[in-house]
């Protein structure tokens, strides 16, 4: 994930901002629940992408990864509309307890801009919905330069989602989170109608960094900057964090873990999971993963 990436990293202040008062009185307002669900996982399953993962001699690579994790962000239904026989496929693959969060098609987000999307939005829908209970929550990416000159779109496209899924969207034009009239009324449109709003850390786009949730659901995208000590001091913020908002009546965390260059993005993800079982008593497997090839390897 290119998204942000920096060739300095300890350049950058990646300060956690503090929450808004709406996102403290939104958990507030959460009717508690002893079920807290937490899915952390990677963006992609594939050999070539994560590296030092697989064992030697693996064939299945989707098998194996969700003998090691519980959620994937599935960032290949961005790219085309797998067929229903695919999704299928996926779904007799994985346990019972593994959920995919695919996101919507370019075609959708970035060809069409949200303009006249509805038929290419119910056959995404329709596709993804071949992973039955396993599909957890579709989200839709918009690109950095969609703003809020075209709101009139986002409200649409929220209004006639009416599928019984849940939604969750991400903006990047720097105008939604920080002209404030934009973003208020954002917030107030996703939370009305009960859409997530995605939570995006990157080194390069501070300027997205916020901490208002529309949900009682957090869903966080996070990117690693391939800098072993600043990552995982990051990491170890969001654990506050997180402990925080399950204080206050979070009722689902999903946290997907990326790196501008994907080389460690399964040992990050395993040490946040750990971190968390500590922490906040979450019960998750911690993957395995491989160490480091050497230099003589």
């Amino acid at each position: 994930m290119k998204f942000g990436q920096v060739d300095a990293p300890e350049e950058f202040d990646f300060t956690i901002p503090p929450d808004p008062p709406e996102t403290t009185k939104l958990l507030k307002q959460t009717s508690k629940s002893d079920d807290f669900e937490v899915y952390v996982g990677c963006a992609k399953w594939n050999k070539k992408d994560l590296k030092n993962f697989f064992p030697k001699g693996v064939k299945d690579e989707l098998g194996y990864y969700s003998s090691q994790f519980n959620s994937i962000e599935l960032n290949a239904t961005f790219y085309r509309l797998f067929p229903k026989e695919t999704f299928e496929k996926w779904y007799a693959t994985v346990p019972e307890n593994f959920r995919f969060f695919p996101k919507l098609e370019q075609t959708i987000s970035h060809y069409k801009r949200l303009k006249e999307v509805q038929e290419s939005v119910d056959a995404n829908v329709k596709n993804m919905s071949h992973l039955q209970e396993k599909l957890g929550m579709p989200f839709l990416q918009m690109p950095d330069n969609f703003a809020p000159k075209d709101f009139d779109r986002v409200v649409t496209f929220i209004e006639n989602w009416t599928n019984k899924i849940p939604l969750a969207i991400e903006l990047r034009h720097t105008k939604w989170y920080n002209d404030p009239e934009v973003s208020n009324a954002l917030y107030a449109l996703l939370q009305a109608h009960g859409v997530t709003n995605v939570l995006v850390d990157t080194a390069g786009r501070r300027d997205l960094m916020h901490m208002r949730l529309t949900t009682s659901t957090a869903f966080v995208r996070w990117v690693g900057a391939n800098d072993a000590e600043s990552d995982r001091a990051r990491l170890d913020e969001w654990i506050k964090r997180i402990v925080q908002w399950k204080k206050a009546g979070l009722q689902k965390l999903l946290f997907f873990v990326h790196q501008n260059e994907e080389q460690e993005s399964p040992a990050l993800a395993a040490y946040l999971i750990e971190r968390l079982n500590k922490k906040i008593g979450t019960n998750l497997p911690i993957p395995k993963t491989l160490p480091p090839k050497g230099l003589f390897d």
